[in-house]
């Protein structure tokens, strides 16, 4: 009996280790505040500097690696990613508000926001 009691107690010890590589829960990610665009790092939190309220061209920095992008703008305003800087060689503009599946952020080195 003691044997199977030591052998489950590791096998959740196991399963809890694992848990802990996988990416973090929706409900672990750091929110984006209304009214933002926002670019979470790789361990799901936002740094100051990816979190955009003003509309008009921002240029990234340090920014690479698949990031989740969210859209929590208000009224309809939607974002560019775009491969140069200063808003130049832009993609079509995304209106659709909440999370997106993860993105190649490597080419991107600026984001638009539009009203």
């Amino acid at each position: 009996m003691r044997k199977i009691a030591t052998a489950a107690a590791g096998l959740s010890l196991a399963v809890g280790v694992l848990g802990l590589a996988v990416a973090p829960s929706a409900e672990a990610a750091t929110p984006c505040p209304s009214g933002a665009f926002c670019i979470r790092e790789t361990n799901g939190t936002i740094l100051s500097r990816n979190i955009f309220y003003s509309y008009g061209a921002h240029n990234l920095s340090n920014v690479t690696g698949k990031r989740v992008l969210v859209n929590n703008q208000t009224g309809g305003a939607g974002f560019r990613l775009c491969f140069g800087y200063n808003g130049k060689n832009c993609s079509a503009v995304d209106r659709v508000r909440g999370t997106f599946a993860p993105y190649d952020m490597g080419p991107i080195n600026s984001v638009v926001l539009v009203k």
